[in-house]
């Protein structure tokens, strides 16, 4: 696509590109992407970092941080969300992703899974400004964003509805429970999850950990998964 990246991903101290570096996280993570892709996701992060000097969308500013933990770390769950957006067999499957911030994991998500319909939301105004850029930047037409708490908007019925380090499992199935269709899932990404926030989930709300699926980040040394959840009742 478009111009040669990396002037502030050539700050990455490590002697293999960032190209290459991401390139084996995805063979890592089972992943096949295109050469477009690729190049989406390298300039998703090159225009991260950039905007992130003037504008505070992270408290990652190293390139080297970023990589693995705003990208390697979206692209773990690629593969999971695959598994349950494939067999959708209805014309719109969609993806909610809660507390977005600078589009992780949303953008991420876009870009690698280009038949999800994607909508962003976050209550701060300028990671949503960001986000609508990365639309237009990455000719994204499959990525939505909206500048609104999640609690205020019309439900949407979404096959997915995702956070990342949002908020507990109880204030996020509060929020956003009431944006996943009939039949979808509401996951959180996480590092750890304590008994005592499982139980105040399920004792306070109609929604149930179903599963949790263990996460390996790239050259990432830290506890990460999924916590997969349903309504009481949805089997």
């Amino acid at each position: 696509m478009a111009k040669p990246l990396n002037m502030t991903l050539a700050t990455v101290a490590h002697p293999q590109t960032a190209h290459q570096r991401l390139a084996q996280a995805q063979a890592a993570l089972g992943l096949l992407p295109t050469a477009k892709q690729q190049d989406l996701l390298l300039e998703f992060l090159e225009q991260l970092l950039r905007w992130n000097k003037t504008y505070n969308l992270t408290a990652i500013r190293d390139p080297e941080q970023a990589l693995i933990q705003h990208v390697f770390d979206s692209l773990a769950v690629v593969a999971p969300i695959q598994r349950v957006t494939m067999p959708v067999t209805h014309n719109r499957t969609t993806l909610l992703d809660v507390g977005s911030g600078a589009g992780l994991p949303g953008v991420v998500l876009a870009i690698m899974l280009p038949n999800v319909e994607v909508n962003c939301i976050d209550a701060v105004e300028k990671k949503t400004t960001f986000i609508k850029q990365m639309i237009g930047v990455l000719a994204l037409h499959n990525l939505f964003t909206s500048h609104a708490r999640v609690e205020n908007l019309a439900p949407s019925e979404s096959t997915v509805v995702i956070s990342r380090a949002f908020a507990s499992l109880r204030v996020f199935a509060n929020l956003a429970g009431a944006h996943v269709a009939q039949t979808g899932h509401l996951v959180a990404m996480k590092a750890k999850v304590s008994s005592s926030e499982i139980t105040e989930l399920e004792t306070t709300t109609l929604w149930r950990v179903d599963r949790f699926e263990p996460l390996t980040v790239p050259e990432l040394h830290a506890e990460r998964c999924l916590v997969w959840m349903r309504r009481e009742g949805n089997q």
